[in-house]
């Protein structure tokens, strides 16, 4: 048998880290309490890593777990609204093998894709503190070093399209001055040499939030998926 890939050992420790207490509290209590839809659920309750194609050209970068959603499955983007709205986006574009995500063996593969978060622990609200986001900074760091095919990120809301900005920015890439601000389809040009530049592009998170009011609607992530897979160079 081969030996893991760099990212499998990195979603090991990413799996083991107990960095935030606050955020260890958190999602050890969700997973303890349960929601009544899923209290037959063995919930994971731990970090959730990244997944997806190791050979990705593409990556997509989302804010942090649900706690019902990857909290309860132990995948990224699975089991909850974002999930539903989001994966068939994926399919639609050739990235996913199918239009559903809804638990860690129903079988999705993702195709020149990887999905990881700014944060990898569920945060009370939806929202994780700064220093928490600083402390998964260095999985972000060593995801974006696996990748050596990239091409194109889509950074999924606000958060983690400065997560995105200032994570390259520690690495050694050059991002525009002045640093973009994030909007809808916003795009900055990352430079990583001697490695040809790659594209940030910003979209909306599939939150309920955004989806139910219509901010974020099924044709506007399309043609942000479309742009990310031209850019990568993919046929479909």
């Amino acid at each position: 048998m081969g030996s893991r890939s760099p990212l499998d050992a990195l979603n090991t420790r990413i799996i083991a880290c107990r960095r935030c207490p606050r955020l260890v509290a958190y999602r050890e209590e969700v997973a303890r309490r349960r929601k009544r839809q899923f209290a037959s659920w063995d919930y994971w309750g731990r970090p959730v890593p990244g997944m997806g194609d190791p050979r990705a050209r593409i990556l997509l970068v989302g804010l942090a777990p649900a706690a019902h959603g990857g909290n309860r499955t132990g995948r990224m983007f699975t089991g909850d609204g974002s999930a539903d709205f989001l994966t068939p986006a994926l399919y639609r574009a050739g990235l996913a093998s199918q239009p559903t995500s809804v638990s860690r063996d129903d079988g999705l593969r993702l195709r020149d894709l990887y999905m990881t978060a700014s944060a990898r622990c569920a945060p009370p609200d939806n929202k994780p503190l700064p220093v928490e986001l600083a402390n998964c900074r260095e999985y972000l760091i060593h995801e974006l070093q696996s990748l050596t095919r990239l091409r194109g990120i889509v950074a999924l809301g606000q958060i983690a399209f400065h997560t995105v900005l200032v994570t390259v920015s520690q690495i050694g890439w050059q991002v525009p001055n002045p640093r973009p601000g994030f909007a809808h389809a916003a795009t900055a040009t990352l430079v990583r040499p001697p490695h040809r530049p790659i594209t940030l592009i910003g979209s909306y998170h599939p939150s309920r939030q955004n989806t139910q009011t219509g901010r974020l609607t099924p044709a506007m992530l399309d043609r942000v998926m479309r742009r990310a897979v031209a850019l990568a160079g993919l046929t479909g």
